[in-house]
């Protein structure tokens, strides 16, 4: 797989986003079908979390939340961790 500068969002692109990636991955010949899904939340304290949850689809699977200070560094996080996963050939759903 070939991976291409503008298959990435820029900082700029994904503030103007909602603030929730919802990616799948799926190979029938590897029998792979999985997603991983982010989302922004803020907390009680004035910090924001990146709650993240990923598995089999189908299936209830795992998640995991982040704390971060502030939301600029959630959005670093997340956006970081999605420029990964495509990486790894997941993509949009729908």
């Amino acid at each position: 797989m070939k991976l291409t500068p503008n298959m990435f969002p820029t900082a700029e692109e994904f503030n103007t986003r909602p603030p929730s990636v919802d990616l799948r991955r799926i190979d029938p010949s590897l029998n792979m079908r999985r997603f991983y899904r982010m989302s922004l939340q803020p907390d009680l304290f004035g910090g924001v979390d990146v709650v993240r949850e990923w598995g089999r689809i189908g299936s209830r699977g795992q998640s995991l939340i982040e704390r971060h200070s502030c939301e600029d560094e959630a959005v670093s996080s997340m956006l970081a961790l999605e420029t990964a996963k495509r990486r790894r050939g997941y993509r949009p759903a729908g």
